[in-house]
């Protein structure tokens, strides 16, 4: 079974908005996948998602009030088969705290995206409605593309 992990920042906005698209794609596809969300910084540990990523996954009909922000953990990079990264910093991160041990696959997310390889998830942290709402609209081409490679075995 595929274990897919969604990181950024503080994961208060774009990995949980990542995680929640993918869920919706994974049940309409009827997967079984494991999916999960973390933030390679320490600041926001516990805390819901920002109330606006709450928002514009609500308007997706898609609720993640119960999300909680973790902070990328060692045991990550075996528990998990695929590493998503938001951004080239966070991947750049990710890759810095990889042990040696490592199994998991790590890439950008939009690397899943043909046509769209090497773009980073825009940060809507310090924007307005409107960026939440592009974010959203890239996280979820995103996990449709990922769905669509799952399901040929990728």
């Amino acid at each position: 079974m595929s274990r897919i992990l969604f990181v950024c920042l503080g994961n208060i906005c774009r990995s949980p908005l990542a995680e929640a698209a993918f869920r919706r794609e994974v049940e309409l596809a009827g997967l079984e996948v494991e999916v999960d969300s973390a933030g390679t910084g320490d600041w926001h540990i516990g805390k819901p998602p920002d109330p606006r990523a709450v928002d514009v996954a609500a308007k997706n009909g898609v609720a993640i009030t119960n999300l909680r922000a973790r902070q990328l953990a060692e045991t990550d990079f075996t528990a998990f088969t695929h590493i998503f990264a938001m951004d080239h910093e966070n991947l750049e991160n990710i890759r810095a705290a990889m042990p040696g041990d490592a199994t998991a696959q790590v890439s950008l997310l939009l690397d899943m995206v043909p046509g769209r390889e090497g773009e980073a998830v825009a940060d809507p942290y310090f924007g307005d409605d409107e960026g939440f709402a592009l974010t959203w609209a890239d996280v979820s081409e995103a996990a449709k593309a990922l769905v669509w490679h799952l399901q040929r075995g990728g």
